[in-house]
């Protein structure tokens, strides 16, 4: 009886990412409203803003922001847009914020701050909980999104007395120590090489923290966010690792992005990231 289960529970599963990926790759996402949350003499940077439908709309959505990974050198919002509508269909308000790259990862990590408080500062007409922002990414934009929880300074633009940061973190590979040890030494610099580095400033208070990281990624080692993750909990902090056995670099992407991925471990961490967020949605409402 168990082996049917477990047959029958593989195909349903298969069969379900067969089909999400069929319409993924039908269909053009684009973002339901699309509005400026800071300028800079590059350019206007955006956040594009995808709803939940009208019946889960409330006054008071969680919301999750996601950046983009790219070495703080390149990438594109459309990397995340697949998430975005995702989370949607779940009732959240997700965003899929655009930063500065080709200038410095210190530039970045002023972008992403900049967009967290924007939200905050926005939360009524957004129509979204300013508590509970979840700050999520991939690779550089990973570190994008952790910095903006665990590293102080950093602040530039408007509404300051804002806080910039979030209420959770959900990170896909991300760069997590930018020493020789880690990703992007080359970019941040010898003498501030731990400035910007998530593994070097973890303390107490950092807020619950989900990762998935590949176990065979060459680019960002597993053993940078095994330590990080090590650390946090040594700290009295929430944060759980769920390796992928064998996975490289950008592993997580879904079809819409990485039309040559199936659906399958993208579908693995909705599922994951849901039940972390319903215990961190659990956990505020106490």
């Amino acid at each position: 009886m168990t082996n049917i289960r477990n047959y029958l529970t593989i195909f349903l599963l298969t069969t379900f990412c067969l089909h999400a990926q069929a319409q993924t790759k039908q269909a053009v996402i684009t973002p339901d409203k699309v509005v400026i949350y800071k300028k800079t003499e590059q350019s206007d940077l955006k956040l594009e803003i995808f709803n939940p439908e009208s019946k889960k709309m409330g006054d008071k959505n969680p919301v999750i922001v996601f950046f983009f990974g790219g070495g703080w050198v390149g990438g594109t919002t459309k990397q995340f847009h697949q998430h975005a509508v995702s989370f949607a269909k779940q009732g959240y308000v997700a965003i899929t914020a655009d930063y500065r790259t080709k200038m410095s990862p210190f530039t970045c990590v002023k972008d992403g701050k900049s967009a967290i408080r924007w939200i905050r500062a926005h939360a009524k007409e957004l129509r979204v909980d300013p508590n509970l922002i979840i700050a999520a990414g991939g690779s550089a934009g990973g570190h994008v999104a952790t910095c903006t929880a665990v590293i102080d300074g950093h602040e530039e633009g408007a509404n300051l007395a804002v806080s910039s940061k979030p209420n959770g973190l959900i990170l896909y590979n991300p760069v997590i120590d930018t020493t020789e040890k880690g990703y992007g030494l080359k970019k941040v610099g010898e003498k501030r090489k731990t400035e910007i580095s998530p593994c070097h400033h973890v303390r107490k208070g950092i807020v619950p923290t989900l990762i998935f990281h590949g176990t065979a990624d060459s680019t960002v080692p597993f053993e940078n966010v095994e330590h990080f993750t090590k650390l946090m909990k040594l700290a009295g902090n929430n944060c759980t690792l769920i390796p992928f056995e064998k996975e490289k670099h950008g592993f997580f992407n879904g079809s819409y992005f990485r039309a040559t991925n199936d659906d399958a471990i993208f579908m693995i961490t909705m599922k994951e990231s849901l039940k972390f967020l319903k215990v961190l949605k659990s956990q505020k409402s106490e």
